[in-house]
């Protein structure tokens, strides 16, 4: 099954409209363009059971976030200061920037 092009990169602000957290606000910390996947900040945490190892000297039960499928997020336009569909648009120097479906101004990811 593919959900189509993944239009989510690093620090977008976005929103959870299907699952558990749904209405939930949080930037993306991780994306999986293999298989269609994002993680969230804050967003669809699970509990980890962990041995201990060099990095977690103690062990124990970890809350961490889980990745959340592309289609349980859409892209918060920070124009329109809400979720919104986003299409894609080549500029004249051959450049592809993500565009806002509804206000038609270009998107950036925050650094």
């Amino acid at each position: 099954m593919q959900a189509g092009k993944n239009y989510l990169r690093l620090n977008d602000q976005v929103e959870v409209i299907a699952g558990k957290d749904k209405g939930r606000v949080g930037k993306v910390v991780q994306v999986y363009p293999d298989n269609y996947k994002a993680k969230v900040q804050n967003v669809n945490m699970v509990k980890r059971h962990t041995k201990p190892n060099m990095q977690n000297q103690q062990g124990g039960i970890i809350d961490m976030e889980a990745p959340l499928h592309v289609s349980n997020l859409m892209l918060i336009c920070s124009k329109c200061a809400g979720p919104v569909r986003v299409a894609r648009k080549i500029l004249e120097n051959g450049s592809k920037v993500r565009v806002c479906k509804r206000c038609g101004e270009t998107i950036e990811a925050k650094a």
